[in-house]
């Protein structure tokens, strides 16, 4: 979420005595990401979601006993994702919930069930974002889901139908399967009305999206790039970047033209052409992510310190071990930062 804002942090501290790790507390945490649901109904080539068997959910009763945390976080912006959101038979009710308190609901989804729900998303959620990998043929072939183009192309004019304002923005995921097909994904994505359009690298070595051990590198070579296929991509970005007029235009493409350079320095990174560095971001000090389990994250790629079964939200991010976390993180060296392909900034002040 990938991948949900832009934002950047000065160097934080990386001392861990008393008045250090008080100048972690957080006093507001306007972002919580939420994975409803462990499980998914797609089977893509660069996540290992699909592979869990053991269902897990987030209840409204799971969520009733943070509300409390909630607004005492001041939060403002809950994110579903995934596993996929809609598996979750008491998805409407999760969010009427959070919008009850103010907070503003987006879903992420793959979207082979918006047109069954869209009556209740249209209802329900502020706004959605469909993961959108290529143009049909080279979607359908990275999601491994016959139709799954025509499902999403399907359930966004369902949404329109019943809320003809509602914002529908896509994300692609930049892989090997599609990286010669980014201007293509852009016509696909104004085709089909959605708003706007982002795009990510693909995660290669972290332990996310139920990859516990991490991917060998045989594993990683299916969604990795070929030198000569990382040069086809940074001629495709460039291009995308002449044709839409990146930095210029209304902004249907969501990044920079930097931010999107930086993909094809992510690719290079990783057959080592290039330094690692770690995107401008403070994702630990101004969110968290909740995962089906309940497990509690200071962002997809670190691990856990807590778990809202056993503790309030807010003690779980101002605890001893979240404090020592922030304390002694620094984002411009940490490894797993410096591998990390997307980024969440939000200036402090704005607290």
């Amino acid at each position: 979420m990938s991948t949900l804002v832009s934002i950047s942090v000065a160097r934080e501290s990386t001392g861990s005595d008393a008045s250090d790790l008080a100048a972690h507390q957080l006093r507001a945490m306007p972002v919580v990401v939420i994975s409803p649901h462990n499980q998914c109904n797609c089977r893509c080539v660069m996540c290992d979601i699909w592979r869990i068997r053991d269902p897990k959910e987030i209840t409204p009763t799971d969520l009733e006993r943070q509300l409390t945390s909630f607004r005492e976080l001041r939060v403002r912006w809950v994110v579903f994702t995934g596993g996929e959101p809609q598996m979750n038979g008491q998805l409407s009710s999760l969010a009427q919930m959070l919008r009850a308190e103010g907070i503003r609901v987006t879903m992420l989804t793959a979207g082979l069930l918006l047109e069954s729900h869209a009556e209740s998303i249209a209802a329900n959620i502020d706004d959605v974002i469909v993961s959108l990998d290529g143009p049909p043929t080279v979607h359908d072939h990275i999601r491994r889901v016959p139709h799954a183009f025509e499902r999403i192309t399907a359930g966004v004019t369902a949404l329109r139908k019943f809320r003809p304002d509602i914002e529908v923005r896509a994300r692609c995921t930049v892989q090997k399967a599609n990286h010669r097909s980014l201007c293509e994904v852009v016509q696909s994505a104004k085709e089909i009305g959605l708003n706007s359009i982002s795009f990510l690298a693909a995660d290669l070595t972290s332990d996310a999206f139920n990859r516990p051990q991490g991917w060998l590198p045989k594993r990683q070579d299916r969604v990795a790039l070929k030198a000569e296929e990382v040069d086809a991509l940074e001629a495709e970005v460039e291009r995308l970047i002449s044709e839409h007029q990146i930095d210029l235009d209304s902004g249907f493409v969501v990044e920079s033209a930097g931010k999107l350079r930086r993909i094809v320095l992510h690719f290079r990174a990783h057959l080592g052409q290039a330094q690692h560095v770690a995107p401008r971001c403070n994702a630990p000090w101004v969110s968290a992510v909740i995962e089906a389990s309940g497990e509690v994250r200071p962002c997809f790629f670190h691990p856990s310190f807590g778990n809202v079964h056993n503790q309030t939200l807010h003690q779980i991010v101002n605890g001893p071990e979240a404090l020592k976390f922030r304390a002694n993180l620094d984002v411009a060296t940490n490894p797993i930062c410096r591998r990390c392909v997307c980024s969440l900034h939000i200036p402090r002040h704005e607290e």
